[in-house]
């Protein structure tokens, strides 16, 4: 059973920096794309940042693009995808997700993501 989980939110001042991780239990992280979405309060769930299975051309939302970096670990020991996140603004505030890709797919689209973590609550203080 693959399970998916977030660590590393928190509540932080603007300008602060928060790293998330996600560890992936149950099967190898290295045969999918992996991606981060967030949703903010009374909003859907956005993307954030899409990662392919060899870490080529990450591709970022523009609202996050130079602040935020994602990468992964496929290594057996660790097989996690993270989220370095740098200069962080109240609008960032929302619950992070992890989502695995389904095969073959390596988009922008939460529909094509079928394995999602729990969440994680970040809060960016004004």
């Amino acid at each position: 059973q693959v399970q998916l989980v977030e660590s590393g939110g928190g509540l932080v001042k603007t300008g602060d920096s928060l790293r998330l991780d996600c560890k992936v239990s149950g099967e190898r992280i290295i045969n999918y794309a992996m991606a981060w979405f967030r949703q903010a309060p009374g909003k859907e769930r956005a993307f954030v940042a899409t990662i392919s299975r060899t870490s080529i051309n990450p591709q970022y939302a523009d609202d996050v693009k130079g602040r935020f970096t994602i990468s992964r670990d496929n290594s057996l020991s660790k097989n996690t995808v993270s989220l370095q996140m740098n200069n962080l603004q109240p609008t960032d505030t929302a619950v992070y997700y992890c989502a695995r890709a389904q095969a073959g797919y390596s988009g922008v689209y939460a529909r094509g993501y079928d394995r999602w973590g729990q969440g994680t609550q970040v809060t960016v203080s004004s």
